[in-house]
């Protein structure tokens, strides 16, 4: 039977402390963020945005409306992670460039601009649904992005939606679904806390 290792993942904790004196660079953040876009999407919609929050004014700016929460200064970058309402009007823009690569052929676009419009169309809570498993899918993956490259990552609920979304300037269609802080990790942050059992968790049918 076949076997795989998952160091990386078995690794990552919550860190919640984190050394305010060092930075990443612009580049390390390009590099997470493509990596966190490798993620799935329906129909490829990619409703997915990032604002990375780095400099001290902006930072200052979000702890102000994020429960005052330390790590969204300490981190090197705190990410404000948005998903945006599922759209089918988008399916032909985000399906081009497959099309482009030879994945797809032209001629399913329109099934798949029309599967997309039942589900989605006239429908906000679905439409708020996907945008959230998207921006989730897409946080979870810059979280085991970031610990491959040696990064510590704190997710965080605790923050005031609206003034998130005035305060940077998100559109109607956006929803700052969670912020997640990322940077170097200092001693002292707790190990994985223990998981429940597969035994409660896991059904095999």
């Amino acid at each position: 039977m076949a076997t795989f290792s998952t160091p990386i993942i078995e690794q990552r904790s919550t860190t919640n402390l984190f050394d305010a004196t060092r930075s990443i660079s612009d580049e390390q953040i390009y590099d997470l963020i493509k990596l966190a876009t490798t993620a799935p999407t329906s129909f490829n919609l990619q409703n997915w945005r990032f604002i990375a929050v780095r400099t001290h004014e902006a930072k200052a700016r979000l702890r102000a409306i994020g429960w005052d929460q330390a790590k969204i200064t300490e981190a090197a970058v705190t990410f404000i992670v948005i998903g945006q309402l599922a759209d089918y009007r988008t399916i032909p823009a985000r399906l081009a460039p497959v099309v482009e690569a030879g994945i797809m052929p032209a001629n399913m676009v329109p099934g798949w601009e029309g599967a997309a419009k039942m589900l989605y169309d006239d429908k906000p809570q679905v439409q708020r649904d996907e945008a959230v498993r998207t921006a989730t899918f897409g946080a979870t993956t810059l979280i085991h992005a970031a610990q491959a490259a040696g990064l510590g990552s704190a997710p965080m609920i605790g923050f005031d939606a609206p003034a998130v979304a005035r305060e940077f300037g998100l559109d109607e269609n956006e929803i700052p679904v969670m912020l997640l802080a990322v940077g170097y990790a200092l001693p002292g942050n707790w190990p994985r806390k223990p998981r429940r059992p597969l035994s409660e968790v896991l059904e095999l049918v």
